[in-house]
């Protein structure tokens, strides 16, 4: 297994993780893998406007947080942070959730029910098999139509407490975590492709983690095997793929939001204007 990891899945450079991981949106939480602040890209839709930074972080799991970590956290002024894991998945993988004074952790999970029996685990890697978009194209749908709980709690943060930050995180911080990350930028007007380079990123983000990843996956066969580690990838044509998909699906976010939450047109109009800020000129 370990010899076809690194042939479809070959390590990156640890000098230009290193560097990466130093440098924007990357932000460092020790104990804490993939995270990245949302803030800081030009809105297409609100002209010399960009995405506030130090309000919303996407992270992976943060049972491994350290006492640093923790103050690290508490200066970002994060003062909630979103669990969109299941109770199934917390326990399959026994993780459990810190205590951070002064932080509320939610649970708020995208999935209630998840079957991580052998047997679903290789059914679902088999639909990533072909290295097409189409497997996430299925999932990601599914996150965004699913874990509309989340997504409201996250949103109605955003609008009800604009100086207090927030952070959401899965298992890896790559899907569910990513869709409900570009479901946030899309609403504030940003790009698709700095949307798609923000998802991509995760591959970068998700290294330090690798070993801990490839451990949990169980045993395959050969086609599921190549499946998990595709389902493993971040790549920019994977998101832009799935921005077509949800626009031919919904015509726009706020429509998809207004169908499958209880926002308003009024609501949305909060959020975008909490999520945005005039771009400083330069001197």
């Amino acid at each position: 297994m370990s010899s076809m990891i690194d042939f479809y899945f070959p390590p990156v450079d640890p000098e230009q993780v290193l560097l990466q991981l130093s440098t924007h949106p990357f932000v460092s939480i020790e104990g804490v893998f993939n995270v990245r602040d949302l803030g800081g890209y030009p809105s297409t839709t609100h002209p010399d406007h960009i995405t506030k930074s130090s309000r919303v972080f996407r992270a992976g799991e943060i049972s491994r947080i350290t006492d640093a970590g923790k103050a690290q956290l508490r200066a970002l002024g994060i003062t909630k942070i979103f669990d969109l894991r299941s109770d199934a998945e917390i326990k399959k993988f026994g993780t459990t959730l810190p205590s951070i004074d002064g932080v509320e952790i939610v649970p708020v999970p995208v999935y209630k029910v998840m079957d991580y029996s052998e047997q679903a685990m290789k059914q679902m890697y088999e639909e990533f098999a072909d290295g097409t978009p189409k497997g996430f194209l299925t999932s990601y749908l599914d996150i965004l139509v699913t874990g509309v709980e989340p997504i409201e709690a996250i949103l109605k943060h955003i609008r009800d407490r604009p100086n207090e930050g927030c952070l959401f995180y899965c298992t890896a911080g790559k899907d569910r975590t990513g869709a409900i990350s570009a479901l946030i930028l899309l609403l504030a007007g940003v790009a698709d492709d700095d949307i798609a380079k923000d998802y991509a990123l995760s591959r970068v983000g998700l290294e330090p983690a690798r070993e801990m990843f490839m451990s949990r996956f169980p045993a395959l066969g050969e086609n599921s095997a190549v499946g998990a580690l595709n389902s493993y990838s971040a790549r920019a044509e994977t998101m832009l793929a799935v921005l077509e998909m949800m626009r031919e699906k919904f015509g726009s976010i706020e429509n998809f939001l207004k169908i499958y939450t209880s926002l308003t047109d009024d609501d949305l109009a909060a959020v975008r204007a909490n999520l945005l800020v005039v771009e400083p000129k330069e001197i």
